[in-house]
């Protein structure tokens, strides 16, 4: 038999659950900001420079690993192959990156960034740091120290922690709840 739960255990499972309610919307939120187009094309016009949004993530992508395959690129920004496909494709025929043959594999294919592509991509980074400095601005030292360490923490947890359904447990707690 189950003993009933001290009124402070209650009280911190509500807080808590509020808590995740409120970081839940703000992380909503963030998203959304994060995939506009719109925000895209204001920070694009800022840095001058006309690229997709999708086309700047692979673009940031390729350059950090100092060149990729497709394939890896696409499982790596989590898009799919053949959207990843077309806007490499897109990418090269602007000028942003080459298509080169593998040296040990001649039916692989690498895609590298080219200057002009580092420009585009030089340029909407320093948009964005520019724009993260404004934002932060009245924040104490501190509090972006914090920001820097727990945001990764997060991202990390959301992408490697698997999605549950409601137990038995969880069940019956709501149940007597609401009795």
């Amino acid at each position: 038999m189950r003993r009933p739960e001290p009124a402070g255990r209650e009280e911190r499972e509500e807080r808590e659950e509020e808590d995740f309610g409120t970081i839940e919307r703000a992380l909503e939120q963030l998203f959304r900001l994060n995939a506009s187009r719109k925000v895209h094309s204001r920070r694009a016009a800022a840095a001058g420079v006309a690229i997709s949004q999708p086309g700047f993530q692979l673009l940031r992508r390729i350059q950090e690993e100092d060149g990729l395959q497709i394939g890896e690129l696409a499982r790596l920004t989590d898009m799919d192959p053949a959207a990843t496909g077309r806007q490499v494709a897109q990418l090269e025929h602007d000028g942003l990156v080459t298509r080169e043959k593998a040296s040990g594999d001649g039916r692989a294919v690498i895609v590298r960034v080219t200057p002009r592509g580092a420009q585009v991509r030089r340029s909407l980074s320093l948009v964005a740091e520019r724009h993260m400095s404004d934002v932060l601005s009245g924040w104490s030292p501190e509090d972006r120290r914090r920001l820097a360490a727990l945001l990764p923490r997060l991202v990390d947890g959301l992408r490697t922690v698997a999605y549950r359904g409601e137990t038995a447990e969880d069940e019956t707690r709501e149940r007597v709840r609401s009795a």
